[in-house]
């Protein structure tokens, strides 16, 4: 029986060493105390572990190269993901978005229940085994080298080795070393779904404000990149939540960004005219700090007030027609401008990776090394948040595991 080395403890590497396993001797080696690491985070620690969209519809959620996952996709679809998890003993939920959580909320019933997998299909598990190097004869590898000075032999290798995001839970970028030393092109790792500075000083005032049902616009050079709803956060640095960490894919290189946020996007703009107007008969005899309750959240209201002109101290029933257009234009075109990304390190997810060009899509293969293959975000592959990014770590895992030893 042929010996299958996985190097990585993740969603992709548990994933390829359970279904490797069906036909193959396998070892599994993580540098961690534990496997599944950056699962326990992912989700803010509820582990959303796909999604429950049409399998078609996913490719529309993927920016970094969808097509090359379109076998890995169907081969192990996100229907497969929520069987396995069922036979597994793990009962899962569906939430806004079509995200898939487990149902108790648990990250650590997602990460046992692979764990539990591994064992019993007699994966041999090495935890705090970190690989120094892959060993080279010609164009195979033959074993890596592990930081112990262990040398462990074996047949075929899987590369599961992660991003450069979170390198506290293990995603180093070793990865990208280890390939590049074997020939491979490594496309520059940068940060994706990752937090956004900004660089107006007004917001530093909204720290702590959660916005739900906004509208978001991301132009950059007055070219809308990207558009989309949902929820956002204000920090002591810019902007997070959801949908900033999506927007923030399509921050790259040169060029000036402002980020749009639409307060009302429920409403076109006579209809808010028309709340405001409705608001403003309300609060006629008041001062205009005080009549924006019903319309904003509290924490907004001075914020607003200070980017309106508007004195703050001037009764409602004296603002003008072009004040009130005004204020209406900043409540559907709140714009912020981007100073930049946080770093890679805050990252949920990394773009970059591995050249898709240099793998067998059908496979998983390496094209210029005969025994490897990869997995996960090692790749260059990357999607937006909602289960995408878990569902592509254990489609490409399972179908490296597959494939594995077959010529």
């Amino acid at each position: 029986m042929a010996k299958v080395i996985v190097i990585g403890g993740g969603p992709a590497g548990m994933m390829a060493a359970i279904k490797a396993s069906e036909n193959h001797s396998v070892i599994l080696v993580e540098g961690n105390e534990r496997l599944g690491k950056k699962l326990f985070i992912t989700g803010k620690g509820r582990c959303n572990v796909t999604n429950a969209k049409d399998i078609s519809e996913l490719f529309e959620y993927i920016p970094g190269n969808p097509s090359f996952l379109y076998s890995a996709l169907y081969t192990f679809t996100n229907e497969d993901v929520i069987n396995m998890f069922n036979s597994l003993g793990v009962e899962l939920k569906i939430e806004r978005g079509d995200r898939v959580f487990p149902k108790s909320d648990k990250s650590s019933d997602i990460t046992n229940a692979l764990q539990k997998k591994l064992i019993s299909s007699g994966v041999e598990i090495l935890l705090k085994s970190k690989v120094d190097k892959l060993i080279k004869k010609e164009n195979k590898i033959t074993g890596v080298m592990l930081s112990s000075g262990e040398n462990i032999k074996g047949d075929y290798f899987i590369m599961a080795t992660g991003g450069k995001s979170y390198p506290s839970t293990g995603s180093t970028g070793d990865g990208y070393k280890f390939a590049k030393d074997l020939g491979h092109t490594i496309i520059e790792p940068k940060p994706s779904l990752v937090p956004i500075e900004i660089s107006d000083e007004w917001v530093k005032k909204l720290q702590g404000l959660s916005l739900k049902n906004i509208e978001v616009k991301l132009y950059r050079d007055n070219k809308l990149v990207f558009k989309d709803f949902g929820e956002m956060l204000f920090t002591h640095f810019g902007i997070s939540g959801p949908v900033i960490l999506s927007a923030s894919r399509y921050i790259s290189g040169k060029g000036k960004y402002i980020l749009s946020i639409n307060l009302k996007p429920a409403l076109n703009e006579q209809e808010l005219d028309m709340r405001i107007q409705k608001d403003f008969k309300k609060y006629i005899n008041k001062d205009f700090k005080n009549s924006l309750d019903d319309l904003l959240p509290q924490k907004l209201i001075d914020t607003i007030i200070y980017l309106s002109n508007i004195d703050a101290n001037k009764k409602v029933n004296t603002i003008t027609k072009e004040e009130r257009k005004n204020l209406l234009y900043i409540l559907q075109n709140l714009n912020l401008n981007v100073r930049g990304l946080r770093p890679i390190e805050e990252a949920i997810v990394t773009a970059g990776g591995v050249s898709t060009k240099e793998i067998d899509s059908s496979t998983m293969k390496s094209k210029l090394v005969n025994n490897l293959s990869f997995c996960g975000e090692i790749i260059d592959v990357d999607a937006f948040t909602g289960g995408y990014n878990v569902q592509i770590a254990l489609s490409t895992g399972y179908l490296a595991g597959e494939k594995v030893g077959e010529i």
